[in-house]
């Protein structure tokens, strides 16, 4: 079985990215790009669907890991009753290839250990052809397009469907490791100088981390947080992915399990800003770039997520032959959402663009059009029900928070000509604008419960009301806000923890969602709630919020999409994008005198 989301850590090399156990084992890992499908797939199935584990043989005591300083470089120690051993695990930056490097350093003792390696192509179902090379050091495993070869100053031996091996490691001994995918058709890729792979990953990252603007309070969870992000980015294309994982479930044992493998434009706005205002302006930029080509086209045909490199065609399908993460079935690749109305994403787009304006980050030839275009789409559709952020697969509804975002569609169009003397029907968006705003809050408001609801004529509230400040609908000490905020407090925070919303049935009979109720916290609308806090002048609530929630982040600073209160534990996909962003967003708030809210 796998083991506890938070027991991993991530290693990548801006291509794709691999989760590493506390215990050694590489459970996740897909080649050649974060989308492929998995050759080990042992942490939504069993070490059979593929894992490659280096491990002491007997009773580990102890382990201590962490990354070299501000790196992806990660080193995991073993204290065992014979000794101490080290184990360094990478991925190589830049190199035209997709390698992952291991290397096991005797630190005391004599310390007996094992190696196991699983490869099973096509996300653990697909068995390879594997042999030995002539040289006795290599073994390749072969089927249909994919093939990885696998070297070591060990090479293990076919035992039933795995490959093993034993050996010893004494003090100051080194033993090196790596595996490489290449096409099947391709020759088998020279060998690499282990030790100088590591140091040269280890200087990429540290050159890459040395660039941080960031000075405040919490640099070093900011700056972790950085670190997966740009491990999280396609570097072809500059495309960020929500997770690395798919089908980590929501709920242990529950159906609410899906890809996150793939670019939500949700996160432009987000994401653009973290990088700019944090010093990574050469990010930002490829990121712009991805994001104009994503939704260059039709306008009508504008998706809420793309691949990697702009795809429009995600299809969504289960893996029936995987058990799934402790029993949580169905496992998904793929992601159907691609096709839903969400009507927030213009606003997301049009705020993203704005934001790099503000940043200094200059025009694009393509930008401007573009935006008109959607701007366009949007006064031709503004009035339609959509499925909302949270991607409900429930009935259609005016939710709240994206009706918020046409008004923010609507207000960055109209800034952008005000601002930036560029070309526009200013005055018909300005109407438009204020109709929306009179429209969300006659609509969107609840008297009786003295909050915004979830959709108009709701009586719940959701977390992503919290961003009516952030996004500069309302002044964040308005009345209507401060209420909204009490009612998130009252059905949706529990300690330091908030809930998306409520999964249970609602006066209608049907959940909002169209799921079997029950899910964990939602880590990112705790970090909503800290920022509310802070801009509604809560500051101390705010930073010891903030500070709680920082120590939910597992030993090497990693954080997942939820947070199982109960079981103290992490959940859904991993490392989540989402959550490091709102991290990163809340740290800034909360460094500022007063939250300045967005667009004003």
């Amino acid at each position: 079985m796998a083991l506890p989301i938070e027991d991993y850590a991530i290693i990548g090399d801006t291509h794709t990215a691999a989760l590493v156990g506390r215990d050694g084992s590489i459970d996740w890992l897909c080649m050649p790009r974060f989308d492929s499908p998995a050759c080990f797939a042992a942490l939504v199935g069993t070490e059979d669907n593929g894992h490659w584990v280096i491990r002491p043989c007997g009773a580990v005591t102890s382990v201590r890991r962490c990354y070299r300083g501000h790196t992806l470089v990660l080193e995991t120690e073993f204290t065992t009753a014979e000794g101490v051993v080290r184990l360094t695990d990478c991925m190589p930056v830049n190199d035209g290839r997709a390698d992952i490097v291991r290397q096991v350093e005797g630190v005391s003792g004599t310390v007996p250990m094992e190696m196991e390696f699983t490869i099973r192509f096509g996300y653990g179902r697909v068995v390879p052809w594997v042999r030995k090379r002539h040289d006795r050091r290599t073994i390749v495993a072969i089927a249909g397009p994919d093939a990885i070869c696998l070297r070591g100053n060990v090479v293990p031996e076919p035992q039933g469907r795995m490959h093993r091996a034993e050996f010893t490691i004494s003090p100051g001994e080194i033993l090196d490791f790596s595996m490489t995918w290449f096409p099947s058709h391709e020759p088998v890729p020279p060998p690499y100088d282990t030790t100088e792979v590591i140091a040269s990953t280890e200087n990429f990252w540290q050159d890459w981390s040395a660039q941080c603007t960031y000075d405040g309070t919490y640099h070093e969870a900011v700056l972790r947080s950085l670190t997966v992000l740009k491990a999280m980015t396609y570097q072809p294309t500059g495309g960020i992915v929500a997770a690395v994982t798919a089908s980590l479930p929501e709920q242990f044992g529950g159906p609410r399990n899906w890809d996150y493998r793939f670019c939500w434009l949700r996160d432009a706005s987000l994401t653009l800003w973290a990088l700019l205002a944090n010093g990574y302006r050469d990010e930002a930029q490829a990121w712009r770039r991805w994001l104009l080509r994503a939704v260059a086209g039709e306008p009508a045909d504008l998706q809420i997520l793309y691949g990697v490199a702009g795809e429009r065609n995600t299809p969504e399908y289960e893996l029936d032959w995987l058990p799934g993460y402790e029993g949580s079935r169905p496992v998904r690749v793929g992601n159907a959402a691609a096709a839903q109305y969400q009507a927030d994403v213009v606003g997301e787009v049009m705020d993203a663009l704005q934001e790099a304006r503000g940043m200094g980050l200059a025009e694009d030839q393509w930008s401007w059009p573009l935006q008109r275009s959607l701007m366009s789409y949007l006064e031709a559709n503004w009035e339609r029900p959509d499925s909302g952020i949270w991607e409900v697969r429930g009935p259609l509804r005016f939710f709240t928070h994206s009706r918020v975002m046409v008004w923010v569609a609507f207000d960055r169009a109209v800034r952008a000509c005000e601002s930036y003397a560029l070309d526009g029907p200013v005055e018909r968006w300005r109407k438009l604008r204020d109709q929306v705003h009179a429209e969300v809050m006659e609509k969107g408001w609840n008297e009786e419960l003295q909050t915004f609801t979830q959709y108009y004529g709701g009586n719940s509230v959701d977390a992503s009301l919290l961003l009516i400040s952030h996004m500069g609908f309302l002044p964040p000490d308005h009345p209507r806000l401060l209420g909204t905020i009490a009612a998130v407090e009252r059905e949706l925070k529990h300690g330091i923890l908030v809930d998306r919303y409520v999964t249970e049935a609602e006066h209608d009979g049907q959940t909002v969602d169209g799921l079997p109720p029950g899910e964990y916290a939602f880590l990112a609308c705790s970090f909503w709630l800290v920022g509310s806090y802070a801009r509604a002048g809560r500051v101390a609530e705010a930073r010891e919020m903030f500070e709680s929630l920082l120590d939910l982040a597992n030993d090497v600073g990693l954080m997942a999409e939820e947070y199982d209160d109960a079981g103290k534990r992490m959940a859904g996909n991993f490392p989540q994008a989402f959550s490091h962003l709102a991290l990163v967003d809340a740290a800034h708030t909360l460094a500022a005198t007063k939250g300045t809210p967005r667009g004003s």
